[in-house]
C-alpha cells in the first residue's frame, strides 16, 4: 500500500508540474508566434506547435515510464506489488 501511495503522489506531482510548465510555455510561445506570424491565431503555425508539443509530451511520458520501471527493478519492487488488488 505504501508503494502505491508513493506512486500516485509522484504521478500527481508530475502532472501538476507539467500543467504549470505547459501554461508558462503556452504564453511564451504564443507571444513568439504573434511576433513572427502577426497573430497567435494563425492556424498553420499553431497546428505545427500543437503537433510538436504532443510529440515531445509522448516522448517524455515514455521516458518517465521507463525511468519508473528501472527504479522499481533497482529497489526490487515487483510489478505485482504495485498493482491494486
Amino acid at each position: 500500500m505504501k508503494i502505491e501511495v508513493i506512486e500516485k503522489l509522484a504521478a500527481l506531482i508530475t502532472v501538476a508540474f507539467g500543467l504549470v510548465a505547459a501554461l508558462a510555455w503556452n504564453g511564451a510561445i504564443q507571444a513568439i508566434f504573434k511576433q513572427i506570424f502577426g497573430t497567435s491565431e494563425t492556424i498553420g503555425p499553431m497546428l505545427t506547435y500543437a503537433i510538436i508539443v504532443t510529440i515531445i509530451a509522448v516522448g517524455v511520458t515514455i521516458y518517465i515510464g521507463k525511468l519508473e520501471d528501472k527504479t522499481k527493478r533497482k529497489f526490487g519492487v515487483a510489478e505485482e506489488q504495485t498493482k491494486p488488488e
